[in-house]
C-alpha cells in the first residue's frame, strides 16, 4: 500500500506542502498557505499527500465551504490533484482519486466536482484523467471553462450565475486571488513589479472570505484575471503571458 498521510492541525506546522519543497529558505507563499489551511481544516478540508519529499497530493473540500463560485448540495470540490516528476506513472494519482471517491461514499456525499476546460489549461488538474473515473461536464461558461462532476446520486452542481458574468466595470488589469496555492504569493509580487516597472495600473483584490469567493464574477480556483473589463484566465501570469493580455 502506498504510504500517504493527511495534514491535520497537529502536523500542519511540520509537514511540507508538496508544491515548493525545493526551497530551503523561508518562503512567504508556504507560510500563507499554512495559515489559510489552518482555518480550512476545521471545515472538513482534506490535504492528502505521499509521505515523501515529493509533489504528490490531492486537496479537496466540501463544496459548501470551498472558495469557488460553484453551487451544489453535499458535493466535494477538488482544488488540486498533482503528481509531478519521477513520481508519475506509479499509480499515485489513481490512489489519491480513489481515496477521495471512497471518502465521498463513506460520508454520504452526492458526488465530487472540479474545474476543467474544453481545452486543457495550465494550473488545472488533468481532466482526461478525471473522466476515466466517470467525471462528466455538467456546466460550462461561454469562454470554454467547464465544471466536471462525478455524481453519486444523479444531482449536479453548477457554476453560480455570477461566475458566468465574466465582466467587471473596471477597465484596469484586475486580479482576484486567495492564498490556497503557495505559488500565488510570488506571482502577485511579480505582477506588482512588472506593473510598477511598466507603469501599468493594476488592482489586486484579495479574496479573504468564503462569501467573497462565492460571489466572484468569474470561474475561480485561486486566481482570476480581468483586463478591459473582460475575464481573461485562471492561469498564473508569467511576464510573457501578461504582456500578451496587455496588448489586447
Amino acid at each position: 500500500m502506498n504510504d500517504f498521510i493527511n495534514l491535520t492541525a497537529e502536523n500542519l506546522v511540520d509537514e511540507h506542502l508538496c508544491c515548493i519543497i525545493r526551497s530551503k529558505k523561508f518562503h512567504p507563499g508556504i507560510d500563507a498557505k499554512r495559515q489559510w489551511l489552518a482555518d480550512r481544516l476545521k471545515e472538513g478540508h482534506v490535504f492528502r499527500k505521499l509521505n515523501a519529499k515529493a509533489t504528490v497530493f490531492i486537496e479537496y473540500a466540501p463544496l459548501e465551504t470551498a472558495w469557488v463560485p460553484i453551487t451544489g448540495d453535499n458535493y466535494y470540490y477538488i482544488y488540486c490533484l498533482w503528481v509531478y516528476g519521477d513520481c508519475k506513472g506509479k499509480g499515485y494519482g489513481k490512489s489519491l482519486m480513489e481515496y477521495c471517491l471512497a471518502d465521498a461514499k463513506e460520508k454520504g456525499k452526492s458526488g465530487i466536482c472540479m474545474l476543467g476546460a474544453k481545452k486543457q489549461k495550465s494550473w488545472l488538474s488533468d481532466q482526461s484523467f478525471a473522466k476515466k473515473f466517470g467525471f462528466e461536464v455538467v456546466d460550462a461558461t461561454d469562454n470554454g471553462y467547464e465544471l466536471l462532476a462525478l455524481s453519486l446520486d444523479g444531482t449536479k452542481p453548477q457554476f453560480a450565475e455570477n461566475a458566468k458574468r465574466e465582466s467587471i466595470e473596471s477597465k484596469e488589469l484586475t486580479i482576484y486571488y486567495d492564498m490556497q496555492c503557495p505559488y500565488i504569493h510570488p506571482y502577485i509580487e511579480r505582477v506588482k513589479l512588472y506593473c510598477d516597472t511598466h507603469q501599468v495600473p493594476v488592482d489586486l483584490i484579495k479574496v479573504d472570505t468564503l462569501q467573497k469567493a462565492k460571489k466572484l464574477p468569474c470561474v475561480f480556483n485561486n486566481w482570476g484575471v480581468f483586463y478591459k473589463g473582460k475575464f481573461e484566465t485562471v492561469n498564473l501570469l508569467p511576464a510573457d503571458y501578461l504582456e500578451r493580455i496587455l496588448k489586447k
